[in-house]
């Protein structure tokens, strides 16, 4: 399993991937409800825009040459914190037909790496608090909840 870094190449895969799991968290809360129809409607700017972006970098999953997968990563810092420079999972999924399979166990030791390589003392990341089989992947992977967000519609 490889981390391959996107390029502009790779916006069509990106939207697809990131669509299909934009649209799954719809299920957890009517804040996820997204302004697309289709996945034609959506723009690939946000995926440019990271292409630009020292802070943030798109990975493709890629298992035995197929790609399987997308990660986005940023990185950031907090410096009033004893551990002030993080990266954080932005985004995150496997394919439907390549879950359990440990694939995702796999992605997350890469970026621990990268992570370590970049220097960063600690990962980040958030799911969906409805989301009991995200919450329990992330729990057996070595992460610990630390935060809880809260949200409310302003209409």
């Amino acid at each position: 399993m490889d981390l391959v870094e996107a390029t502009g190449d790779d916006l069509e895969a990106l939207v697809d991937r990131w669509y299909s799991l934009a649209k799954s968290m719809e299920a957890y809360d009517d804040l996820n409800e997204l302004a697309y129809g289709d996945v034609d409607d959506v723009a690939d700017d946000g995926f440019r825009a990271h292409l630009e972006d020292d802070d943030v970098t798109d990975y493709l999953v890629v298992h035995e040459g197929e790609t399987i997968g997308f990660v986005t990563l940023r990185e950031g810092h907090h410096p009033s914190r004893q551990h002030s420079h993080y990266l954080r999972v932005v985004n995150f999924a496997i394919d439907d037909e390549h879950r359990n399979r440990g694939h995702g166990s796999r992605v997350l030791e890469r970026v621990e790496k990268l992570a370590r390589e970049r220097g960063c003392d600690h990962l980040k990341v958030s799911c969906e608090w409805e989301n009991e089989d995200a919450r329990r992947f992330y729990r057996e992977t070595g992460f610990r909840p630390k935060q809880v967000d809260y949200a409310q519609p302003l209409e």
